[in-house]
């Protein structure tokens, strides 16, 4: 998959009410991507208005201080029944 840049999570704005990270797009709308998806591992961020992605770069430590942001916790393991 090829996308048009790489990003630090420090330059990405976080709302801690939608709970997404964004980045302007050069298109004029925004890349979104979500915290918990960040948390469970996704780091590619999309623009809803055109084809364009970014990667985000972040360790998923540095999301800690998000969650706090947002007063949540990341989201609790799945157990599944054997």
């Amino acid at each position: 998959m090829s996308t048009y840049d790489q990003v630090e999570i420090e330059d990405m704005m976080f709302d801690p009410d939608t709970q997404m990270f964004t980045y302007p797009c050069p298109c004029g709308d925004k890349f979104q991507i979500y915290i918990d998806d960040m948390f469970d591992g996704e780091e590619v961020a999309v623009c809803p208005s055109c084809s364009l992605m970014i990667q985000v770069i972040f360790e998923r430590e540095d999301l800690q201080e998000y969650y706090e942001e947002a007063g949540t916790q990341p989201p609790e393991p799945i157990a599944v029944a054997a």
